[in-house]
């Protein structure tokens, strides 16, 4: 009899387990985005740096991923976004200052592999304040917005100590 009810315990328990399991269809190119970087568009801002879109749509909703070029010397000046954002550095020592100075002596040097998180409404400035470019990859969710302090002293320029 324990055989008899067991059995149908077993197959039943094994049933609901496979009716669970997650289905999945055959992947096809639509459902891949490869985005050489030999691809990107980029566009120029002030005094060289450069903006390229990877992915999405950074002035519509949802999640978008950018890449931003610095030239040698060259930083953003301070500002903040209104969605939080997350850098990794791709290349070269991007420098990152978390005030409103805009004093390459005041950043911290994030090396290539470095991750930052930054805040919605934290306001700061970064870029390269060395010798080499740097580049970084930025991931958010959109519609993003962007709000210089010093809106007079440009958006992307040699820095200098403001205050």
């Amino acid at each position: 009899m324990r055989g008899k009810v067991f059995l149908p315990l077993v197959a039943l328990s094994l049933a609901s387990v496979l009716a669970m399991a997650p289905t999945y269809s055959a992947p096809s190119e639509a459902d891949f985005l490869i985005m050489p970087t030999e691809k990107l568009v980029w566009q120029e801002t002030d005094a060289g740096a450069k903006l390229a879109v990877v992915f999405g749509d950074p002035s519509k909703p949802g999640l978008y991923v950018i890449r931003a070029y610095f030239p040698p010397g060259v930083m953003s000046s301070p500002h903040f976004h209104g969605e939080d954002r997350h850098v990794i550095v791709v290349q070269g020592t991007w420098n990152a200052g978390t005030d409103d100075s805009w004093d390459p002596k005041a950043t911290t040097p994030l090396k290539t592999g470095t991750y930052m998180f930054h805040k919605a409404g934290a306001v700061h400035y970064d870029g390269s304040a060395g010798d080499q470019g740097a580049m970084v990859q930025i991931v958010g969710m959109g519609p993003s917005k962007t709000t210089f302090l010093f809106p007079k002293e440009g958006t992307f320029g040699k820095p200098r100590k403001l205050n």
